[in-house]
């Protein structure tokens, strides 16, 4: 850990003169802010789009420079994804804030990198972000060190891992549906008796709902006595349906 500290000192260190070199650079007040946001942008959501929008509007004349992680960083030390890096480079390409998209970019920023792209900042929201990397506490810790960090607030309620969980909880419906919609039992994984469970578990799903629909039918028209009669007969019908 002391060796990580001296070599993010010396980084530091060495950014005076491009500190100094910025200053002169933005005296031109043509000259647009180059900014730069990154991540993984897995299943591509409006929380991204405005999290780069909150980036793209930092300043008044800003260029937005998107880095997104390769397939090989992203599982290497956050975990798989469900969109490949093409798929998930062309989805940046196709928001409108994005002004460039740099593919493979870094698990952690350095020197090098913000010099060789000439960014002037960094946008990010302002909480530590884990290094799986073990190169330091935070991904951002030279930024906001070297004073180049520009904070963006997160959209709460919507997260890739938000929406892979709505997936996961409604698994079999999302089998059944594609299911319906001509994909395989073997293109979806589900062993031939998982599939025969779930397509009876449907139908009596869809039968139970006809039979709530024609409660509330007969209740409003002929009331309580008769509806307990209705349930008696429909359930009998459902036992003999089931055998």
């Amino acid at each position: 850990m002391e060796v990580v500290n001296q070599q993010a000192k010396m980084q530091i260190n060495n950014t005076t003169t491009t500190n100094n070199k910025v200053c002169d650079s933005n005296s031109d007040p043509d000259r647009p802010l180059r900014v730069y946001a990154d991540g993984i942008y897995d299943l591509f959501h409006f929380g991204h789009a405005r999290s780069l929008e909150q980036a793209k509007k930092s300043f008044p004349n800003a260029y937005l420079l998107v880095g997104c992680c390769n397939d090989e960083v992203t599982h290497k030390y956050k975990g798989k994804t469900v969109m490949n890096e093409s798929e998930r480079y062309e989805s940046l390409r196709h928001c409108k804030w994005v002004d460039e998209v740099i593919p493979d970019a870094p698990w952690v920023i350095n020197q090098e990198f913000l010099d060789k792209h000439n960014i002037d900042y960094v946008a990010h929201d302002s909480l530590p972000y884990a290094d799986a990397s073990g190169a330091g506490k935070d991904v951002y810790e030279f930024v906001k060190a070297v004073g180049k960090f520009k904070e963006t607030k997160r959209t709460d309620g919507i997260s890739t891992s938000d929406i892979i969980m709505r997936i996961v909880k409604d698994y079999n419906q999302y089998v059944m549906r594609n299911l319906d919609r001509g994909y395989t039992r073997k293109e979806l994984g589900v062993s031939y008796v998982k599939e025969k469970r779930l397509r009876v578990n449907m139908r009596l799903k869809k039968l139970q709902e006809k039979v709530k629909e024609q409660q509330e039918k007969v209740f409003l028209v002929f009331g309580k006595n008769l509806l307990l009669i209705f349930n008696s007969i429909i359930s009998v019908l459902i036992d003999l349906s089931l055998q």
